[in-house]
């Protein structure tokens, strides 16, 4: 027995990389499994192509298994309520949503324009609430549910040339938490992975110095499309844990912190500005994370 078994799972993105590798284990553990992708290419710019969802759709049936395929796109309300209406009408219900579904157009901010924001806000961003608003009130309603939203420590922590992607993935986590606040009571469970993995998305990044060629071919060697894929089944599979971020880098995974209070200063007749510079910003600067320091800064050791 698997632990999705009766189980359908929508998961978006799921030709490729990270969103196949979790249809296709979806699917190992009983779950039906829609599977959805636009067909495009990286930066989005692609018309689009149903063929790669229903290759894995097909694979997933070869090995005995329920699936259907989806050219929908998740930046578009409809293109979500389509496969929802897809899932209910396939395979009688809906259980959880997986959203590893992205793009990249990845510059430095003072040369970034709008076009290279609006399209990644839109579908990573956007497209995880078209997702979810399409699902939740029947989530609420059946009293269960799951998403599995995707983060990155772009956002988390901070990447060069990302100012757009690391918006768009910080504000999932400020959107999964309040889904996971509020459906909290309905057991409509959310929780953020932000995921170490060698994908075409990753490859597309470029090397500019030999550190970074070394910390991408050891990346490539040891974190994997496929080690992401337990822990989103699990969040899919589990009714206790909610609301929470996780990393997932090789066979490591890492339960990530959330902003609370670090420190704090009172001063009880007001503070000033020069108050402010002179004491309190300084009484709190052993504090301060570093501006300019990346994941790598952060996870300083090779992946297990």
């Amino acid at each position: 027995m698997g632990v999705l078994d009766g189980k359908t799972v929508i998961v978006t993105g799921a030709a490729r990389g990270i969103g196949r590798e979790c249809a296709l284990l979806a699917a190992k553990e009983g779950a039906n499994v829609v599977i959805n992708d636009l067909g495009g290419g990286m930066s989005g710019d692609d018309s689009g192509d149903a063929g790669p969802a229903e290759q894995v759709a097909q694979e997933i049936r070869e090995a005995g298994g329920n699936a259907a395929s989806n050219s929908d796109s998740v930046a578009l309300m409809s293109g979500a309520k389509s496969m929802f209406e897809q899932a209910m009408d396939e395979f009688g219900g809906l259980h959880a949503v997986i959203n590893p579904a992205g793009i990249l157009r990845d510059v430095m901010f003072h040369k970034m324009d709008e076009a290279d924001w609006d399209s990644v806000i839109e579908v990573h961003l956007k497209g995880s609430f078209n997702t979810a608003r399409a699902t939740v009130e029947h989530f609420r309603n059946q009293q269960d549910g799951a998403y599995v939203m995707f983060t990155s420590t772009s956002g988390l922590i901070g990447n060069v040339g990302q100012a757009n992607y690391s918006a768009a993935k910080m504000g999932i986590v400020g959107l999964s938490s309040i889904i996971a606040m509020e459906g909290a009571r309905k057991n409509v469970r959310s929780n953020c992975i932000a995921p170490f993995a060698w994908t075409r998305m990753i490859a597309s990044i470029p090397v500019k110095d030999e550190a970074s060629a070394e910390r991408v071919e050891r990346m490539k060697r040891s974190t994997r499309a496929d080690q992401i894929a337990p822990p989103a089944i699990a969040l899919c599979a589990d009714e206790k844990t909610n609301g929470q971020i996780f990393t997932v880098r090789g066979n490591e995974v890492f339960l990530m912190s959330q902003p609370r209070p670090v420190r704090g200063m009172s001063n009880v007749n007001g503070w000033d500005a020069d108050d402010l510079m002179a004491r309190g910003f300084r009484a709190m600067e052993a504090d301060f994370t570093d501006p300019t320091q990346a994941s790598a800064g952060v996870f300083t050791w090779d992946p297990v």
